[in-house]
């Protein structure tokens, strides 16, 4: 599974690798997601148990429209630093683990054929 852009940026952060002027803004608009969006780990603390949920990863509503819109700066931040990123799309996204009104935590399904994927452009099947 490919890591998600806030991990990526987070990367960065973490690492050092940010300019001064990247690190103000990424630390503004992670404080700024923090106080507008639930982080699901709050609400439910085993949704990220790698144990009990292994593999869980976030996923966007496609009505989240808001919340998407902000992945735009963080993807500029991510051009500027040679970072590859991958934008992945599914109706499909795993066995659910937490939901709220602009996200969901799922887990992979275990079967390839239940994994179905789009670009919105084709289907993608794995191998």
């Amino acid at each position: 599974m490919f890591p998600g852009v806030f991990a990526l940026a987070n990367g960065l952060a973490h690492a050092g690798a940010l300019s001064p002027d990247d690190y103000a803004w990424w630390r503004a608009a992670n404080d700024h997601g923090d106080a507008a969006y639930t982080d699901p780990s709050t609400v439910d603390p085993a949704c990220f148990d790698r144990e009990l949920n292994p593999g869980a990863v976030s996923w966007f509503k496609s009505t989240a429209t808001s919340l998407i819109s902000t992945c735009d700066g963080y993807l500029a931040l991510l051009d500027r630093y040679g970072v590859p990123w991958t934008e992945l799309r599914t109706d499909h996204p795993g066995m659910i683990v937490y939901e709220d009104d602009v996200q969901v935590v799922a887990t992979p399904y275990s079967y390839p054929e239940h994994w179905r994927m789009s670009d919105g452009r084709s289907r993608v099947s794995p191998g």
